[in-house]
């Protein structure tokens, strides 16, 4: 096994000098797509993959591609990263660790002298939280060609200005049909991330070597009722469109309770109430729901399940509804063999570990479309994540950064 030096403190360093790149004040972290923030983030990713000599690309998204050339450029690649945008008043390790990570796990083997056969490739993937446009894992989403050209166009922030204005503006201009990538682009994608939940720590394990990842189905849900006075509109003549929703989103919850699979879960995250007066009876609300599994018959049983709710308790009401499927995406399943060479790895290095599922999505979901992958997790101190809390030691991180190099390095052997 390659003898490797990693930079604890150049990682911390690293990560700090992200964090200042917010919109929030520290500790919290905000950076939204394509905003003046976001941007100086960019150029500094860009600045740190220039000084560790990799050749750099962009696409008509913003995906950035930093390469480490291979021996065999004819063979298909190797990749990893991850994201550095931040949904509001977040934290500082989410995404940013995988990239910043990525980066630091080539310096350690361009130090110890080794040469991939295969290239390698880190990417930061752009946007994925679905903060700006309402949809998750765009870049990865586009380079997978799940997210088609006519898509991208389509999208809208909430200042209804379009994702082609925008992307234009930030400087990106070359077509949007580019962005996807070919089958034969990569062998393999590993991203390393922090957990976002507690189970590494109360095992006490150092690394979680994932073996599938739950997707979502999304929902959105508009309800019609009748408006009018709080006071003058007697209970019986009432067509409330939000106790109907309250009904619903226990019905949602219940979908998830009753499932048989330990992994479902089902989420009312978003709920919007017109006209939102204190003495006026709601006479239409919108919501949307997050139904995640890993295994995919059983989300799209909740999925009929709460469309038969809605269906049900708007009928019992007297009250139209729109049910809408934003996204359905499949649950993704780790290639054997990387999981195989991420465990032997561990076990190498006398790191303990625990093999398990993300239950939070990730760009690795879609790279799942291109080529096989896994995901490398670290502990998140008491499971926090999305809030300025969220921490991991710079121990665990170096673990991880140890980990992720080696599987790279074995990886892009084109006898792996």
């Amino acid at each position: 096994m390659i003898s490797l030096n990693i930079n604890q403190a150049r990682i911390d360093q690293e990560l700090q000098t992200l964090a200042t790149y917010s919109d929030a004040p520290a500790p919290a972290v905000t950076r939204i797509l394509f905003t003046g923030t976001e941007l100086k983030a960019r150029a500094y990713i860009r600045d740190l993959m220039a000084d560790a000599g990799l050749s750099i690309r962009e696409d008509a998204v913003g995906n950035i591609f930093g390469r480490w050339q291979g021996t065999h450029t004819e063979l298909p690649a190797i990749a990893t990263g991850s994201h550095i945008d931040a949904i509001p008043f977040s934290g500082m390790y989410d995404g940013t660790v995988g990239v910043i990570s990525a980066i630091e796990a080539i310096r350690a083997l361009q130090s110890a002298g080794y040469q991939p056969e295969r290239s390698i490739d880190i990417i930061m993937f752009t946007s994925e939280e679905p903060t700006r446009f309402g949809i998750g894992c765009l870049g990865s989403r586009a380079l997978a060609g799940t997210l088609s050209p006519s898509d991208l166009v389509a999208l809208q922030d909430n200042e209804e200005k379009s994702f082609e204005e925008i992307r234009q503006k930030a400087g990106y201009h070359t077509e949007l049909d580019t962005v996807q990538l070919d089958a034969n682009t990569y062998h393999a994608f590993v991203e390393l991330h922090i957990e976002q939940g507690s189970r590494l720590e109360q095992a006490g394990k150092s690394i979680g070597i994932v073996t599938a990842i739950a997707a979502p189905a999304t929902l959105s849900v508009t309800i019609e009722g009748d408006g009018g006075h709080a006071g003058t509109v007697l209970m019986p003549d009432r067509r409330d469109a939000f106790t109907a929703t309250a009904e619903i989103i226990l019905a949602v919850e219940e979908s998830a309770k009753q499932s048989d699979s330990p992994d479902a879960v089902a989420t009312v995250g978003l709920c919007n109430i017109y006209p939102n007066a204190v003495n006026s009876i709601p006479s239409r609300v919108y919501m949307e729901i997050d139904i995640r599994d890993i295994d995919l018959k059983s989300r799209d049983v909740m999925v009929n399940s709460i469309h038969e709710a809605v269906k049900r308790i708007c009928e019992q009401r007297k009250l139209q509804a729109e049910v809408n499927v934003l996204n359905a995406n499949k649950p993704c399943t780790s290639g054997e063999n990387i999981v195989s060479t991420i465990e032997n790895i561990t076990q190498e290095l006398g790191y303990s570990y625990q093999k398990l599922v993300s239950r939070a999505y990730h760009d690795t979901l879609f790279m799942a479309e291109i080529c096989p992958t896994s995901m490398i997790f670290v502990p998140s101190e008491k499971g926090y994540s999305h809030r300025p809390e969220e921490f991991t030691s710079s121990d665990d991180i170096a673990k991880g950064v140890t980990v992720l190099a080696h599987t790279l390095a074995r990886l892009s052997s084109i006898h792996t």
